[in-house]
């Protein structure tokens, strides 16, 4: 068996010990992990640089927490996304229509034989209607009433924004693809 030591000096040693069992005995005065009382810590320049870091993750993230509207209006986005997909696969697998209705503030969704559509649609949870509402702060605009039929066709293209988020909400003019 062969022990590297390491001395005061920085020299390395080696010594082969006879037994497995036993310990070796040590040559030198120093130790293993170096001298016990060498300084330990950071340098001035390391402590600059995380503050600093901290600062500008600082000035840039923490805003952006405090602005709860950004949040809401991302997470509308994404439910009238889900909303109208949901209404094209549901007028699919109806075999009908399922219209759409806008205001400011929401989007109900309502189903029929034809494209009147006069039935209230059930949403997943089980809530009729299948209605979604913009959280404070946060409205619809462009779009304007229409169906899906049962090819999943919308009656019109269509072009949503929602308040506080720049990307537009697009139904497809043939295929009904939302995006």
């Amino acid at each position: 068996m062969v022990l590297y030591m390491r001395l005061r000096d920085g020299q390395a040693k080696t010594k082969k010990c006879k037994s497995t069992k036993h310990s070796c005995s040590q040559e030198g005065n120093g130790s293993i992990f170096g001298s016990l009382n060498s300084q330990r810590g950071f340098t001035i320049a390391e402590l600059i640089a995380v503050i600093v870091i901290l600062g500008i993750v600082a000035a840039v993230a923490i805003p952006r927490f405090f602005d709860r509207n950004l949040f809401d209006s991302r997470s509308f986005y994404d439910q009238v996304i889900a909303t109208l997909r949901y209404a094209q696969k549901s007028a699919i697998a109806e075999h009908g229509f399922v219209c759409v209705g806008y205001a400011a503030n929401g989007i109900t969704l309502t189903y029929g034989a034809t494209a009147a559509c006069g039935s209230n649609l059930t949403s997943p949870t089980g809530q009729t209607p299948y209605a979604i509402t913009a959280p404070n702060g946060v409205t619809l605009s462009g779009g304007t009433a229409f169906s899906f039929d049962a090819l999943g066709r919308p009656s019109a293209a269509q072009s949503i924004t929602v308040s506080g988020y720049a990307a537009a909400i697009t139904v497809e003019a043939e295929t009904g693809y939302v995006h």
